[in-house]
C-alpha cells in the first residue's frame, strides 16, 4: 500500500511519538497484515539514523502458546523480555487482528498466570522504555466499526493524524484545572459517582502513547470512590465484550457488577485479584474525530465527550497505589444522543452533555479542535 497517509503516520510515530535520536533503538512489534506501516517505519527510521528491529507476531499462533503455557516455560520468556526492554529505547506495538474473539476460549486460569508471569517486564517496559501503540486497519477491525475495510482504513488514517501539537496545548488548562481539583462527581442516566483525585498526578496524552490520542486522565484516591457507574458502550476485554456494565462502589471497592451478558466471566475477571475490584485510573476523552464506539478501547476511550473510569492497575505516572494484573478501561459518553450527563469539580460544572462550558476549557470541544 503505497499511500501517503502511513507515511505520514510512520513520521508521527518516530519524530511526535517517540522522538527519536540518531543511532538509538526501536522495537517494532506486528503482525504481517500491517506490513506496508513496517516498511513506512523502518525507512523513517533509517533516515533518521536509528535502529530498526521488528518482531512479527500471530494471533493464533499466540492463542496455542497461551493454551500451554506452563511456569518454566514463562519464567524463561519472562527473562527473554527483560533482556530485551533492557537493550531498547523505544517500542512500537501494531495491533491488526484478525479475530478479536480469538481469545475467548483461552481458560481464564492461562490468561492469569500468563499475566502474572509476564507483568514485571511489562511494567517495566511501560515506565522505563518510551513506547507507543496503535491499531492497523483490518477487515475484522472495519467490521467492528460497522465500515466497510476501505472506509474505515479512510477512517483510522484520518484519526491517527489529527494535530497533536494544537492538541497538546488545548489540553493544558484542563491538566492545570484537575491538578487544583479535590472532588469530582460524575452524572448521568444510571450514574451517580463521587470520589477524589486530591494530589495524584494528571496526565494530558497527546499522541505519545498512543495513536489515536486524545484524552487527559489521572486516577481516583484508592478508598475515595462511592455511588454508581453505568457505561453506556460496549466493553471488551480478553476476547470478550460486555453490554451495559453497572459498577457500585463503596469506599473505592466494587461491591457489586453486573452486564446485560456474560456475568459469570464477568465477575471472574473482577476476582482476578484484590486490586481487580479498584480504580487505577479516571480519564476525559477529547479526540474530535472519534465520535461512536466501535468495541475498540485504543479508539473508544478517546471519544469526545466520554470518560472512562477503569477498574485494575493504575499508571506510575499518575498512581494512587492500586495494583492488579487488570487494566480495564470502560466508556461513558455524555453527549445528548447517549442521554447526556455532567462532570463537576468541587460542585463547579465543567462539562455538560459532553461539551465544555468554562472558557478556560471550550478550546477542547470539537468545533474548536481539528
Amino acid at each position: 500500500m503505497n499511500d501517503e497517509r502511513i507515511t505520514a503516520l510512520a513520521k508521527t510515530l518516530i519524530h511526535h511519538s517517540l522522538n527519536l535520536k540518531e543511532k538509538e533503538r526501536v522495537l517494532i512489534s506486528a503482525s504481517l497484515s500491517s506490513k506496508p506501516l513496517i516498511q513506512a517505519l523502518i525507512d523513517e527510521a533509517y533516515a533518521s539514523g536509528c535502529y530498526p528491529y521488528v518482531e512479527l507476531r500471530d494471533q493464533e499462533i499466540t492463542k496455542q502458546l497461551i493454551m500451554g503455557y506452563q511456569k518454566e516455560q514463562l519464567a524463561t520468556e519472562e527473562g527473554w523480555r527483560q533482556r530485551i526492554y533492557h537493550d531498547i529505547d523505544a517500542f512500537i506495538k501494531i495491533v491488526a487482528n484478525e479475530n478479536d474473539a480469538e481469545l475467548t476460549d483461552v481458560p481464564a486460569e492461562q490468561m492469569r498466570r500468563a499475566g502474572k508471569a509476564l507483568k514485571k517486564s511489562n511494567d517495566y517496559l511501560i515506565s522505563n522504555v518510551r513506547w507507543v501503540l496503535l491499531n492497523y486497519p483490518t477487515p475484522s477491525l472495519a467490521q467492528k466499526a460497522g465500515m466497510s475495510t476501505s472506509k474505515f482504513t479512510d477512517y483510522l488514517l484520518e484519526v491517527c493524524n489529527v494535530d497533536y501539537e494544537q492538541m497538546a496545548k488545548a489540553q493544558e488548562p484542563l491538566k492545570e484545572l484537575l491538578e487544583k481539583t479535590d472532588r469530582v462527581r460524575i452524572v448521568s442516566p444510571g450514574t451517580d459517582l463521587t470520589f477524589s483525585i486530591k494530589n495524584i498526578p494528571v496526565i494530558p496524552c497527546a499522541g505519545e502513547n498512543n495513536i489515536p490520542d486524545g484524552e487527559v486522565y489521572t486516577a481516583p484516591v484508592k478508598d475515595s470512590v462511592n455511588g454508581t457507574i453505568k457505561y453506556n458502550t460496549p466493553s471488551p476485554y480478553q476476547g470478550s465484550t460486555f453490554n451495559h456494565v453497572t459498577l457500585t462502589f463503596k469506599n473505592g471497592k466494587i461491591i457489586k457488577a453486573a452486564a446485560d451478558n456474560n456475568n459469570e466471566r464477568l465477575q471472574e475477571i473482577f476476582n482476578t485479584d484484590e486490586g481487580a475490584r479498584y480504580v487505577g485510573e479516571f480519564a476525559i476523552g477529547v479526540n474530535p474525530l472519534i465520535r461512536e464506539p466501535m468495541g475498540d478501547i485504543l479508539f473508544d476511550e478517546k471519544i469526545c465527550g466520554s470518560i472512562h473510569f477503569t477498574p485494575g492497575q493504575a499508571y506510575e505516572e499518575a498512581d494512587n497505589g492500586n495494583r492488579s494484573s487488570i487494566h480495564w478501561d470502560m466508556v461513558l459518553i455524555q453527549r445528548p444522543e447517549y442521554g447526556g450527563g455532567e462532570i463537576y469539580f468541587d460542585d463547579v460544572l465543567i462539562r455538560k452533555d459532553g461539551q465544555f462550558i468554562i472558557e478556560e476549557l471550550k478550546g477542547l470541544n470539537p468545533d474548536q479542535l481539528q
